[in-house]
């Protein structure tokens, strides 16, 4: 029996002649999908698997199809004969560009069997001369075979053939069954003191030999060190940094990818021509002091190190140099040329050194990239990738990342002990283009992965209407970490001169299971997102924003709610305040704060809306339709005949006072900071936690409530509510009375949330809004409770609205979710954008 290795991730190449098995053998050891045949490729392109004049075309679409699976890194075996050396070269190059291995299985048969399999094949017609030809190939190429190839398997004979099994390899820098904690360490470059103090300070005991050497370090919680390479060179004892490194992996308490550093020293200590530079110098002096058993024992150590690992389910990628996604679990020259170097343009500065390319800055991975190699002065993060190399042996410090806390933790170095070829430079230094967001993470067939939904799509035109707004009209955009979701309104009601009512939208939530909810009023104003900083140094150190700005207010399209920066700093200062009275700055353990409102009243906002669409149209109703019910009485007293015309006039013109009545409501006096109120109903995210989801609404009223308490200028708002039992009529009767008092006192209506368990297998609308009867006269126009129009807006669909508000509702969890887990800004306005242009679907805009 011949068992036969071959990579998890990878292509196998089947080569053999025609009727060799090749299609048995792949039904026998791989799944269906893996497979991509050529006589399939050429069914799908010309109806016939044996029309040989569609050879090109077919091959065309196999190496299409396994270009795309290897991208995906998928395991892809081929079925075709490939006996022809342009066959298989045309594979090892997909291979070589997709940076995987490629694996041969050469089934070898005797001519005669092959030629038996195809005389017993109805649907096979094959000239006498192919399968000599084909094996004739196959024969010269063998030698090139084994040698282009790294691994090739030669089955010889049906019984070997049928005997062989197939056995799956990890590839070496497949981890990610390790999930951690993992304290991952920046370059030691020699400096084993600073690597004793840091790794003391994170907790672990450092285990010492007869001579009282540092010679490994356990963590009493069981935590993993990871080395990102560069330990030696430069710094005073670089046998002394590799012997603890070495004694922690071999007892299993540290993993550790190969630097540039270890990879020259390597070939110096084997005698080949390189120059001793860049501190080599100094570990060459250091090593001939060693004895000849651990100068051994540390050359095969660092001859052994790989270029990277995955860790953590692929979460987590650890390299020297870093490493871009296409490149996360693969393997080839070129990959790990990028982990230990970088990526360099070629050229080089005026220190001489090479000039590399910002691969972080255009980083979209999923994956957080920790690595080190170039000095900066500080750890900062940039787009999810974080460099460690803080300049320790420069005299800098030596830095750790706790993973998956993302705490920082570093020493100090104890002196300089090598003075560096050039001035560390600052990441924050460099130009800051990481955060920008690309039009391609919107559009496309990846659309925004979501906790909540999985994949939304964005439609390519919505994305240029948002881009226009985001571009142009936009608050800056470290501040535009989120927008509100649309609402969908409760199912119409069929009760006589309503269209909405609260039975429906209770209704709707019992029929899914849900056994509370709470109503919230729902205030007309002008919705509104507030981020409030503790003060302006959380602002720069938390949103990057250092003009001396704490905050900013914005509307649901991500315009700065207020022209006058001034009074954006008066209605910020005030609600810090009531933030601060109410503790709550201390009890979330929070330096800023995301909260969602409204800010009142809706004239503040919508004047020029008002004057030019609803006071125009009230006055125009209520100067003509007097006029026309006196025309009509004077006709009547004449003896025509106006039939109803009259009564129907002074109905609309009931009605016209009614809707000029509903929107004056909302309309009051605003002079400077005077007569403005918000009106506050959610927390949605501090530092480190998103409250979005995590907190009941219950929880959310609560501390609404509180900032209305602590608030003594008289600018944040009550937002009344009541929680309603579903399984009790008498519950619902009273909501419903509540909601009938607060529409006839001239408010908007109530807007009903669920309150947990929720049901796993029911989508839950995250909240519905039961308007009231005199308020939608704005909305549906002065006239819409006459019978007839009535019984015609009872037939609106709100199919399209409930999905667009389930979509925008799980992209702003989503950035939510980003923002809090202090993930790079494109990420967050990932999500951001995509409600943004999902505001420009085509939806009845009164729903």
């Amino acid at each position: 029996m011949t068992e036969i290795k071959i990579p998890e991730m990878g292509l196998v190449v089947l080569v053999g002649v025609t009727g060799s098995g090749k299609s048995h053998f792949a039904r026998k050891h791989f799944a269906p999908t893996q497979v991509v045949s050529s006589d399939f490729c050429r069914g799908v392109v010309s109806d016939d698997e044996n029309d040989q004049s569609a050879t090109g075309d077919a091959f065309d679409l196999l190496h299409y199809i396994v270009a795309k699976r290897l991208r995906r890194g998928l395991l892809t075996v081929v079925d075709a004969t490939n006996v022809q050396s342009r066959a298989r070269q045309a594979l090892l190059r997909i291979a070589r560009d997709h940076d995987v291995m490629a694996v041969a299985i050469v089934l070898d048969v005797p001519e005669s069997l092959a030629a038996e399999r195809n005389a017993a094949r109805p649907d096979r017609n094959l000239p006498p001369h192919v399968i000599p030809r084909q094996r004739r190939e196959l024969r010269r190429g063998m030698r090139e075979l084994t040698r282009t190839f790294r691994r090739c398997h030669v089955l010889t004979g049906p019984d070997e053939i049928d005997a062989a099994t197939i056995a799956y390899e990890k590839a070496w820098n497949d981890k990610r069954e390790l999930t951690g904690p993992f304290d991952i360490v920046g370059d030691v470059h020699g400096c084993r003191a600073e690597l004793e103090d840091l790794l003391t300070g994170l907790g672990y005991e450092i285990e010492r030999d007869a001579l009282g050497r540092a010679a490994g370090a356990r963590h009493p919680g069981g935590r993993t060190a990871v080395f990102v390479g560069d330990l030696v060179d430069r710094g005073p004892d670089s046998p002394g940094v590799l012997r603890l490194v070495m004694g922690m992996v071999a007892a299993g308490d540290a993993l550790c990818v190969s630097g540039n550093h270890e990879v020259k020293l390597v070939r110096a200590l084997r005698g080949r021509k390189v120059r001793a530079t860049h501190g080599l110098e100094v570990s060459l002096e250091q090593f001939a002091a060693v004895d000849d058993g651990f100068r051994e024992s540390a050359l095969a150590f660092m001859d052994g190190l790989i270029s990277h690992y995955v860790l953590d389910g692929g979460r987590l990628v650890v390299a020297h140099a870093g490493l871009k996604e296409d490149y996360h679990g693969r393997s080839s020259g070129r990959v790990r040329s990028f982990a230990l170097y970088g990526d360099t343009t070629g050229e080089t500065d005026e220190y001489g050194l090479p000039v590399r390319y910002p691969w972080a800055r255009d980083y979209r991975g999923k994956a957080m990239v920790v690595y080190g190699h170039t000095p900066v002065p500080e750890a900062e993060w940039v787009n999810n990738t974080i460099c460690l190399d803080t300049g320790a042996v420069f005299g800098g410090k030596l830095t750790a990342l706790r993973y998956p806390e993302r705490e920082l933790v570093s020493v100090p170095a104890r002196q300089v002990w090598y003075e560096p070829a050039r001035p560390l430079e600052s990441a924050s230094a460099r130009p800051r283009d990481n955060d920008v967001l690309n039009i391609g993470d919107v559009l496309g067939n990846h659309g925004v992965e979501t906790r909540l939904m999985g994949r939304v799509a964005v439609r390519e035109e919505n994305a240029m209407a948002a881009l226009e707004v985001m571009s142009r009209f936009a608050v800056d955009p470290r501040w535009l970490v989120y927008l509100p979701p649309t609402m969908a309104p409760a199912d119409t009601s069929p009760l006589p001169g309503y269209l909405e009512h609260p039975a429906e939208a209770l209704a709707a939530y019992r029929d899914k299971g849900i056994t509370r909810v709470i109503c919230e009023e729902k205030h007309m104003g002008s919705r509104a997102v507030a981020v409030v900083c503790r003060d302006a140094a959380v602002a720069a150190a938390r949103f990057g924003v250092d003009d001396g700005t704490a905050g900013a207010v914005y509307t649901r399209t991500g315009r700065s709610f207020f022209r006058d920066p001034s009074r954006t700093a008066e209605v910020l200062d005030r609600l810090r305040a009531a933030i601060g009275g109410a503790g709550l700055w201390d009890e979330l353990d929070t330096g800023w704060l995301v909260i969602d409102g409204e800010l009142l009243p809706w004239s503040a906002k919508a004047m020029d809306l008002i004057r030019t669409q609803y006071a125009a149209a009230g006055a125009a109703a209520r100067a003509a339709l007097p006029m026309a019910s006196g025309v009509l009485a004077r006709a009547g007293e004449r003896g025509l005949d106006v039939g109803g015309l009259r009564e129907h006039i002074d109905r609309r013109a009931a009605n016209a006072s009614r809707f000029r009545d509903a929107y004056a409501r909302y309309c009051w006096t605003v002079d400077g900071l005077a007569g403005l109120r918000f009106a506050p109903f959610q927390i949605l995210a501090g530092e480190g936690r998103s409250w979005a989801e995590a907190r009941g609404h219950e929880w959310h009223m609560s501390a609404a409530e509180r900032l209305a308490e602590s608030d003594t200028s008289g600018l944040v708002r009550r937002t009344e509510s009541v929680t309603v039992d579903l399984g009790s009529p008498e519950s619902e009767s009273a909501a419903t009375a509540w909601w009938e008092k607060l529409t006839a006192a001239g408010g908007e209506g109530m807007v009903v949330k669920p309150l947990g368990p929720f049901p796993d297998d029911a989508k839950i609308q995250p909240g519905v809004k039961c308007r009231g009867r005199e308020y939608l006269r704005i909305i549906y126009g002065p006239d819409y409770t006459e019978p007839g129009n009535l019984d015609r807006l009872r037939r609106r669909s709100l199919g399209r609205k409930r999905s667009l508000a389930m979509r925008e509702h799980a992209l702003g969890a989503e950035a939510l979710a980003r923002l809090a887990a202090g993930e790079p800004l494109w990420r967050v306005h990932q999500a951001v954008f995509a409600v943004l242009a999902l505001e420009s679907e085509p939806v009845d805009p009164r729903l």
